[in-house]
This record gives structure tokens, C-alpha cells and sequence, in this order.
């Protein structure tokens, strides 16, 4: 079992940086595959970006390429979305989400845990 807790949402302007943290329990995270997810009001969710067991290779979905950046420290049990340029129609919850499914994964339904979500605002 994982716990996720994401954490370092909030109300940003238009072009600036935000940084989500992630944080699991547990003593197997270097066992997972990490993702970002997120959902807007009225849409369905969708990837963001996800990350390897090692943390040596990511992937992005092409709305968010070049402007984020995810990483993980296994140490402390944690993945990071450090998010830059940012742009209104970034706004949503994002969530956190841990696979157990070798490789990056793009798709929801492989995911096996999932945290509470945190809001992301950009404003205009």
C-alpha cells in the first residue's frame, strides 16, 4: 500500500513558475513508476508527465513539453512537477499517481494509487 499526499498548489500569474511536491509512505516507492496527472472543471483527466523507478527517464504530453520538468528523489520518497511559463489553461487539480507497471506510463488505468490532488489557479 502508498499513500500520496501532493502539496504546492496555489494562485499563480500568467508566466510564472510553480513546484508541486509529492510525498509517499512506504518503504517500496523505488518500486514504482510515478506519474502526474491533472483535471480541468468539465474535462476529462489526462497525463502530464510521468517518471521511472530510477528516475532516469521521463516522459511529457506535448501541452506541457519544455515547460515542465519531473523528477523524483527516492531517499525521501518524493516526485516533484516543477512547472514553468505557466499558462491559464494549465489550471486544474493535479494528482499524483504511483504504477506498479514496469516502464512510463501514460494511461490512467495503470496506475494503482492515486493522492487527494492539489489546485492549481493561473491567472491571466
Amino acid at each position: 500500500q502508498v499513500q500520496l499526499v501532493e502539496s504546492g498548489g496555489g494562485l499563480v500569474q500568467a508566466g510564472n513558475s510553480l513546484r508541486l511536491s509529492c510525498s509517499a509512505s512506504g518503504r517500496t516507492f523505488g518500486s514504482y513508476g510515478m506519474g502526474w496527472f491533472r483535471q480541468a472543471p468539465g474535462k476529462e483527466r489526462e497525463f502530464v508527465a510521468a517518471v521511472s523507478r530510477t528516475g532516469s527517464s521521463t516522459s511529457y504530453a506535448d501541452s506541457v513539453k519544455g515547460r515542465f520538468t519531473i523528477s523524483r528523489d527516492n531517499t525521501k520518497n518524493g516526485v516533484f512537477l516543477q512547472m514553468s511559463n505557466l499558462k491559464p489553461d494549465d489550471t486544474a487539480v493535479y494528482y499524483c499517481a504511483a504504477s506498479k507497471v514496469l516502464g512510463l506510463q501514460q494511461q490512467g488505468l495503470l496506475y494503482d494509487y492515486w493522492g487527494q490532488g492539489t489546485q492549481v489557479t493561473v491567472s491571466s
